[in-house]
């Protein structure tokens, strides 16, 4: 995917700011980051979300994502990460190669990461989960 800005990243063709790397996965510095230290943890393969991306390499990802966040707390003292991933044009991706995102908080850093709660949802939890049966 030469067209892929993570990809390109991976191949050392387009700057980052490197903070972790295995043989599996990259982690770099967010060019628009919510925070200061914001990473984003990706896959080396190109994937496009996270429901293209094998189990294997899923774990790849987090184990990554752990080591970033192991990374900050030793070096940097931080015991606050907002962790997340979008997938999904409607999920709000903006990169179509499957990542996440690890975010430094603070008390009053002025984030608004919270979404949007709907606890009229709970009635239909009992008709949710048979949607999700199965016979097996």
């Amino acid at each position: 995917m030469n067209e892929c800005i993570f990809c390109q990243i991976v191949r050392g063709d387009a700057k980052s700011w490197k903070v972790y790397e295995d043989s599996a996965t990259y982690a770099f510095l967010d060019v628009n980051p919510y925070s200061e230290f914001h990473a984003l943890v990706i896959p080396k393969t190109h994937y496009t979300d996270v429901f293209d991306l094998p189990g294997k390499n899923l774990m790849d990802v987090m184990r990554s994502v752990k080591a970033v966040v192991s990374l900050y707390e030793s070096k940097l003292g931080l015991c606050n990460v907002q962790i997340f991933n979008s997938s999904g044009a409607e999920a709000q991706q903006d990169v179509l190669h499957v990542h996440f995102h690890v975010v430094p908080r603070s008390a009053g850093d002025g984030l608004d990461l919270h979404r949007t709660t709907h606890p009229e949802y709970r009635e239909r939890f009992d008709a949710m989960l048979k949607q999700l049966a199965t016979n097996n």
